[in-house]
């Protein structure tokens, strides 16, 4: 829990601190019962040091929401310039299998998209309504990128192809969200999800 995860904060800024301490407090406990006063006492600081760095408690989520966004991204393109797929089909489903790694290895931050609290608070706040809509552009980006590609090279017959991305998101991060409330294993139905999107896209 919390308490166990001081010592990740050793060797950050402090303003680092604040932020990484408010990601695991916001993502177990959600945004309400969240007290800026736990977060500065897990890091050994005052309150208002807390909130010199940022404003109000919504600004500090809304800062933590932009961290994980930058870092869901850059590890993206990461992968993105190391991967190796032979089509566009192989590259969906490589695009597939990293999301669905990405969210089993930072569980703990993807649970911050999987509360009701960013989407109403994005109805009010633009800043977290951009960020929302950035992650998930990006992702259903470069999932249509890689069907425009099958496309051209045979691999994925001819479709909507912003459409279908945006299908096969949502059926993925659907997937990540019930292994998140441990309604079911990913893991378990991991194959036949695979085996669908190639039904769907494969070129006959």
């Amino acid at each position: 829990m919390v308490k166990a995860r001081k010592k990740k904060e050793k060797g950050l800024s402090r303003k680092e601190a604040i932020l990484e301490m408010a990601t695991i407090f916001f993502a177990e406990k959600g945004f309400r019962d969240t007290a800026i006063g736990d977060i500065a006492r897990m890091i050994g600081v005052a309150d208002g040091t807390v909130f010199y760095h940022y404003r109000t408690k919504e600004d500090l989520f809304v800062a933590v929401l932009e961290n994980f966004k930058q870092l869901l991204i850059r590890e993206s393109r990461e992968y993105l310039v190391e991967q190796q797929a032979a089509n566009g089909l192989e590259m969906v489903e490589g695009l597939i299998c990293f999301y669905i790694d990405l969210a089993t290895r930072m569980e703990e931050r993807f649970l911050l998209l999987h509360r009701h609290y960013p989407y109403k608070l994005a109805e009010e706040n633009p800043a977290c309504r951009r960020h929302l809509e950035d992650i998930y552009n990006f992702f259903a980006g470069i999932l249509e990128q890689a069907i425009r590609r099958g496309q051209e090279d045979g691999s994925i017959r001819e479709l909507p192809a912003q459409k279908t991305a945006l299908i096969i998101f949502i059926m993925v991060d659907g997937l990540v969200r019930v292994g998140t409330y441990r309604l079911y294993q990913p893991g378990s139905l991991y194959d036949e999800l695979l085996a669908n999107c190639r039904r769907m896209l494969q070129a006959e």
